[in-house]
């Protein structure tokens, strides 16, 4: 059997993936009701930032492939542990108490699930999508 996921257990992961970016975007909602502006700021950045590691190296090639330069920077910020590190440490007060340090953590996370619900996942050394 190869290494790729069978169909049904993608799709499975992909439908898991989208219920927790739903779940942590009604959160960011919840949080940014409660504590206003900074904490809606913070969100939105985190939800972006993790794609700007793209620009690293960038070339025009328009094949779809990140330059192998940004690979290991983009990698690193679109796996769900740092965000999840910094929402726990937060929430044991390791981080203080200002809110939009957790609503930051909580949009690098939300983006971390979009993505792999959408099927975007981690790259190759070459910058191609991995399968």
């Amino acid at each position: 059997m190869s290494d790729a996921l069978a169909p049904d257990r993608q799709v499975a992961n992909r439908v898991t993936w989208a219920a927790l970016a739903m779940f942590l975007l009604a959160f960011i909602v919840l949080e940014v009701i409660n504590h206003g502006g900074m904490a809606l700021v913070s969100a939105l950045l985190s939800l972006i930032a993790p794609d700007l590691t793209m620009l690293i190296g960038a070339r025009s090639a328009g094949n779809g492939k990140l330059s192998p330069k940004a690979v290991p920077y983009y990698n690193v910020v679109h796996r769900p542990w740092i965000p999840l590190a910094v929402l726990v440490v937060y929430s044991v007060g390791g981080l203080g108490d200002w809110v939009p340090v957790f609503t930051a953590g909580l949009g690098w996370l939300a983006h971390v699930a979009l993505d792999r619900a959408f099927g975007y996942g981690l790259r190759e050394r070459d910058g191609s999508r991995r399968v």
